[in-house]
Order: C-alpha cells, then structure tokens, then sequence
C-alpha cells in the first residue's frame, strides 16, 4: 500500500444501538465517488474502543465489500496490550485489508523500549503492512521521533499517522528516517505536507472529501497558493469538527447531509449540544453543502 493522499477515517454509524451498515455502505460511495485515496476502517473516528470484537470485522469487512477494491482499505487493529493486538491483527489481515494501523498502547503508556517490544511484536506477526498511531491526545504519551526511526528500520512498518500537533515533528523524522510521514491534523494537513508529509489521514474528508483531496494534492504538486485557498475555505470546518470530542460533531454533519441516517455516537459518546449543532449547520450552510 502506496501511503499518500488522502486517507479518510471513516465514522461508524449506529442507528437504534447498533452498527448501521446501510449508511456505512452509503459513506463510503460517497468517499470513493470524490476521489479520495484510501479508506481507513475503525481508526479513533471510528470509535473502534466501544464496539466488540465481532462488530469490528462486521465494519471492516463492510468497508471492504462496499469498497470493491476501487481503493486500498486500512484497519485499525491496535488495544492497549500486545497479546490483544497481536491477535486481533492476524484476525484482520484474513479479511483481504491492505494495511493495518496501530495506535500506540492507551493508559498503560508504555516508554519508548516498550513501545518498540509493542509494535516490533505486531509487525513480525501481521501479514500486511503496518501503519503507526501516533495521538498523544487519546494515549496519555507522545513517541519520539527517534522512536519512530528505529521502529521503520523494521521492513514491515511503512509509515506513522502522527497526531502530535506539530509541524517540525515532519522536518525532525526526515533528518533520521525515511519512513513515510502522514498527518493525523486536519487543520495542519497543509504545512505538514509542505514540510514533507505524504498526505494526511483526514476527519474532515468524512463531510467534504473533494475539497480536502483538492488541497491535499495541490499541495502535493507544489501549487501552494491554490492549497492554501482551499485551506482557507475549509478552516472553519476543521475547527467545528472538534467543538465538542470528535466524531459526534462528523457524525452530525452527515446526518444534516443525509449521508448518515443517525448521528448517534456510542456511549460514552452522546450527540452535540443544541447550540454546537447550530454554529456547526451554519459552517456547513456557508461552506453550501446544505
């Protein structure tokens, strides 16, 4: 798998408690049909911590299927102990998935030694290649760039989706590392890419995935007053996705979109207050995707 472009982290919709499979097929059209590069089953967007084992293979292997192979397809495979992830990795890669990402282990946070046992573990038993998960926001801990650099000496991990919000963080890997750097920010996607990032793994692109693509590869190509217009434009929208924990703010924007029938998140998850979804509708109104 080619790590470059724009990958969306899809959402998972639910509808009246359980995993609603018509809207995933439904997103993931509406992703291929704008041209995005690659799709990214039960990443954190897809809120992979509150649905059981069975109900992940359910997504990944629905995303697969809707897919038809028009795009490459990763999974998010990573837990919080080697043991599991190891399993469930060599469950997932049976399943025909082009890569997996693994997030760096939550709440034990490991240190660095323990962050190479973890994800050398998974690479030597995983059949397809692997993707780090770099977000100190949702781990407690921040790999460091040397980490990194040791881990993709390893000929089966092929790049790092870092979500560290930092853009000398890209300038820092590639004085030690030529491992392929993917942003994890949205609203950093830009400057990542101009300081050597090979694309971005994007919520935003679950709402606008055109417009995100459109940026991400002027910018690629060197066009960067064109990137930086769209970037401009779409600005407002990467903050409102955040407004309150991500995805619940993607997700009710899909349903304004009717592209979700439900914007139910999982608990502990709960949908937007009224007055976020208010300034979010009106993003989406100036952004004329209402």
């Amino acid at each position: 798998m080619i790590l470059k472009g724009t990958v969306t982290a899809l959402v998972t919709p639910f509808k009246d408690g359980l995993v609603d499979h018509e809207s995933l097929r439904r997103l993931v059209e509406y992703q291929i049909s704008s041209g995005i590069q690659a799709l990214l089953a039960c990443g954190c967007t897809g809120e992979p911590a509150t649905l059981s084992h069975e109900e992940k293979l359910s997504v990944i292997q629905t995303v697969l299927d809707a897919s038809g192979g028009r795009v490459p397809v990763m999974a998010g495979t990573g837990t919080n102990s080697t043991a599991s992830t190891v399993a469930f990795t060599e469950t997932v890669c049976r399943t025909g998935v082009d890569a997996v990402l693994v997030i760096t282990p939550y709440y034990n946070k490991p240190t660095p030694e323990g962050q190479l046992v973890h994800y050398t573990a998974v690479a030597e038993a995983s059949r397809k290649p692997v993707v780090i998960y770099n977000v100190p926001g949702r781990t407690g801990t921040c790999m460091t760039v040397e980490t990194l650099s040791r881990l993709g000496e390893h000929p089966n991990i092929i790049g790092v989706k870092d979500a560290a919000g930092s853009i000398e963080r890209v300038t820092e890997l590639r004085a030690l590392s030529g491992m392929t750097y993917l942003s994890g920010d949205d609203h950093l996607a830009l400057p990542q890419i101009l300081m050597g990032a090979s694309g971005v793994v994007s919520v935003a692109s679950n709402v606008i995935p055109s417009r995100v693509n459109l940026m991400v590869q002027n910018a690629l190509a060197g066009n960067v007053e064109e990137a930086r217009k769209i970037h401009e434009f779409l600005y407002p929208l990467f903050k409102a996705l955040f407004i309150e924990t991500s995805p619940s703010p993607a997700k009710k924007a899909l349903q304004y979109m009717s592209i979700l029938s439900s914007d139910m998140p999982r608990e502990p998850l709960v949908p937007l207050r009224e007055e976020s979804a208010h300034l979010l509708r009106r993003v989406l109104n100036d952004m004329e995707l209402l």
